[in-house]
């Protein structure tokens, strides 16, 4: 709200509004309280690895990692118990390797695609697809931290089907190719 107000008054600083927090090494920011969160959690992710940080971000019901400019986006949207979506949402991520369609989770709910996506999207506020391709792109930044897959294992892995589609995706969501997201996220193996 005040980065314009913010450049003006120290114009030697450099104000990026579009992202939710700045790592410049020894200088780390965020843009408000629920940014200041995300801050946190990105700042357990490079200490203590992506595992810890999304363990943490279930424990204070956050989203684990907003991506770039899409400050009111959450990719992990939380849903209440008694939504009955829960079980099908454990059930994809259990199956995130297969070329989920939204048939595919209507049938595993028993109604007809078109009840889904209302209900999905009412609870959760995202639809089932853009669901699933975050929870694929979140699988995809957590094994190019923990492993040395390839990017086109790291696809397959996450059903993005080509390396072409995964680096296209992520570049999309989260502003860098996932060659480049590896060199600056990469927990190095404990010895």
């Amino acid at each position: 709200m005040h980065a314009e107000r913010l450049a003006r008054r120290y114009p030697r600083v450099t104000v990026e509004p579009d992202v939710l927090y700045v790592d410049d090494g020894d200088i780390l920011s965020s843009a408000g309280t629920a940014a200041g969160i995300d801050l946190c959690l990105h700042i357990v992710r490079t200490d203590h690895g992506t595992k810890i940080a999304n363990d943490l971000a279930r424990r204070l019901v956050t989203a684990p990692h907003r991506p770039g400019g899409q400050a009111q986006f959450i990719p992990t949207p939380v849903t209440n118990k008694d939504t009955g979506l829960g079980p099908l949402l454990a059930w994809a991520l259990d199956h995130l390797d297969q070329p989920l369609t939204v048939t595919d989770l209507a049938r595993k709910m028993n109604m007809s695609g078109r009840n889904l996506t209302r209900h999905f999207t009412a609870t959760t506020g995202t639809t089932p697809l853009q669901w699933l391709l975050t929870q694929r792109l979140h699988r995809a930044q957590e094994l190019l931290e923990s492993t040395d897959a390839s990017v086109e294992r790291i696809a397959d892995l996450t059903g993005m089907g080509t390396a072409t589609s995964l680096r296209r995706h992520f570049r999309r969501a989260l502003g860098l190719p996932p060659d480049a997201y590896r060199r600056s996220f990469r927990v190095p193996a404990r010895n």
